[in-house]
Order: C-alpha cells, then sequence, then structure tokens
C-alpha cells in the first residue's frame, strides 16, 4: 500500500513539472499499458479455457504431399481387349472365372467370356424391398454385393448379401450401420488380409467421401474413413495388393470428358484415406457412364466395367444418344506394366 502511494505522488510532481499537455501523453501511456495488460490477462484466460473445453489435437506425423511414392500411379495400364456382357453394373474375377453384376442380376462367363450361369430374381429371400445390385466382389466361393433399393438418385434398405457363387442364390445379408451417415451403396470390395469389407457410395455430399468398412467375419461396422480429396460419383471399389482402387464417374458424357479410376490404401493411418489419380480412362469406346472394377491376379489385368449409349440422369437410364437405340455394357482389360 506504500509503495503504491509513493508511486502516485512522485507520478503527480512529474505531471506537474512537465506541464498539462505531457500529463495527457502520460495518461494515455498509462491507460494503453492498463488496457495491453488486461488484453493479455483476457487472452490467457481465454487460452486457458480453450485448452480446458477440448482435447488435444490428434498427433500426425507427415505430410501427404512429402511422401512422392504414394502421390504417382502404383501401375501404367495398356488397353488389350474389350467383350460386351450383360449386366452394366460391376465385374468381379475369381478362380479363372468373370462374374457381372446387372441391376437385377448377376452373370458368370468362363476364362473365354462365355456365359455360363445366370439368375434373374437375385432378390428372393430379401425381407426389405430392394431393386438394385451395384458393383460386386468374389471371396472363398461367395459373391458379395451391396444391394438397397434405388430409384432417381435416392437408396433405403441398404445391406450387404452374399451369393453362393456357384449357384448364384443368395445365402445371407446383414444389413448396414444407418448411423454412418451412408445414403447410398454403389460398390463393395473384400480385403482377405485384414478380414474386411469396405463399401462405397455413388451419393453426392458427406455420404460419398468416405469409404465404409465391415467385418468380413460377422458383418459388424468397423467405422469410415474419409477420402482425402474424395472422388466425385463413385461407382465402384475393390481390393489389390493392400491399396483400394476407386472408380469414379467423374467424367461429363456430353463434353466427351473421361471417367477416372483412384488409388489409396487400404491400411490407412487415421480416420482419413489419400487419394491418388491413378489412371485417366480417355481409350475407352465412346464416352459413357464408368461402373465397377476388377484384376484378373492369374492374368496381371485390370478389368473395368463401362456403359455407353444411355443418357443418365439422377443414376439412371433416360433415353439414348445419337445412333444408338439401346445400352451396350462392356468389360474393357488392362494389362498392368511394371509387375
Amino acid at each position: 500500500m506504500k509503495k503504491k502511494i509513493i508511486a502516485g505522488l512522485l507520478l503527480l510532481s512529474l505531471v506537474s513539472v512537465l506541464g498539462c499537455g505531457t500529463a495527457g501523453k502520460v495518461d494515455e501511456a498509462v491507460s494503453e499499458a492498463v488496457t495491453s495488460k488486461e488484453t493479455a490477462s483476457a487472452a490467457t484466460n481465454t487460452e486457458k479455457k480453450v485448452e480446458e473445453s477440448f482435447p488435444a489435437p490428434v498427433s500426425y506425423s507427415g505430410r501427404s504431399e512429402d511422401q512422392t511414392e504414394n502421390l504417382l500411379p502404383k501401375h501404367s495400364y495398356k488397353l488389350s481387349a474389350s467383350h460386351e456382357v450383360d449386366g452394366r453394373q460391376g465385374i468381379a474375377w475369381a478362380d479363372g472365372k468373370y462374374y457381372v453384376s446387372g441391376s437385377t442380376e448377376l452373370i458368370c462367363y468362363d476364362s473365354e467370356w462365355k456365359k455360363t450361369a445366370s439368375t434373374d430374381d437375385p432378390f428372393k429371400g430379401f425381407e426389405n424391398e430392394v431393386n438394385h445390385i451395384g458393383d460386386i466382389d468374389v471371396y472363398n466361393g461367395e459373391i458379395y454385393a451391396g444391394v438397397e433399393y434405388f430409384m432417381d438418385g435416392e437408396a433405403k434398405n441398404i445391406q450387404i448379401a452374399v451369393y453362393d457363387a456357384d449357384t448364384l442364390e443368395m445365402k445371407r445379408s446383414f444389413p448396414f450401420e444407418e448411423a454412418s451417415g451412408q445414403t447410398e451403396v454403389s460398390g463393395i470390395a473384400v480385403d482377405p488380409d485384414s478380414r474386411t469389407i469396405w463399401m462405397c457410395s455413388w451419393a453426392d455430399g458427406e455420404s460419398g467421401r468416405y469409404l465404409y468398412r465391415y467385418d468380413l467375419d460377422n458383418g459388424s461396422y468397423l467405422g469410415k474413413w474419409h477420402l482425402q480429396a474424395p472422388p466425385q460419383w463413385i461407382q465402384g471399389v475393390t481390393y489389390y495388393d493392400g491399396f483400394l482402387y476407386i472408380t469414379a464417374d467423374d467424367g461429363t458424357a456430353d463434353l466427351g470428358e473421361p471417367d477416372h479410376i483412384y488409388r489409396c490404401s487400404a491400411n490407412p493411418d487415421g480416420s482419413f484415406m489419400t487419394t491418388t489419380l491413378e489412371r485417366t480412362l480417355d481409350d475407352v469406346t465412346l464416352q459413357g457412364e464408368i461402373e465397377g472394377l476388377s484384376f484378373d491376379r492369374e492374368q496381371g489385368q485390370m478389368l473395368v466395367s463401362y456403359n455407353r449409349g444411355a443418357r443418365i440422369v439422377l443414376g439412371m437410364p433416360r433415353g439414348f444418344y445419337e445412333g444408338y437405340d439401346k445400352e451396350l455394357h462392356e468389360i474393357f482389360v488392362y494389362d498392368i506394366q511394371g509387375l
């Protein structure tokens, strides 16, 4: 208290000697000092409140853009053949056979692309109404399919369905996790190394920015991973040698723009996956709508499902382009270089 009184008397004496003009400056200086101290104190308190209110951010080591080996395509690809098929949705290879999915059918082809089996009633046995199969995968003698009710860009009753690869009959199914935020299923991939299932979504917005993961053995939901940067209009997904390959219908067919294939690690570090542009599909016959993909591990080939001829509106065929009176479905076969 005495120190404060003495300091005050010294300040008054200084003002008297220097005059009123200087006194104003001194007052301003004192005011600024007090304000500065109050601001600093408020900032400190704010920082303290922030630290108390929020947990520390998750630590992630390394920048994706510095990992140049992951920013380049994994392989180069040379188009070697194309085969017209009956289904318009997906393709899967297993044990020397090719499995194709249509919106309402499953078809099997032999190694020479001759049809050996098909079903036009793949929805028999489902409790909830479904009308659409997306891209598929085959593992251990079973076909895995994302099934839903789809109409004009909107979906419901999403589930994972498992079919017998020989008879093409549905064996079992289990629903997706509604809390995941997934609103559509366009494709499915089995990762036998981690014994998980990955699902993708064609839907625009939040749903299409993630890949969704399930346990292969019991179907339990394991979480979702944010794609950075996310491809648009994802149509299919498949697993191959530690990576997930994704097809995106991101080219405008009316302008002759190509669609693309992207790649990301199947073993993400954290809650996101960094995507890499793997292939621009500028060598398919006329631009149309890309669908699913798969890999023939025996021949070292990438298989891409593609449609052309039909105009697609909200994910559904609506009329035809000039020169077409039906939609054509083809599998384009690419030899993988550098294996």
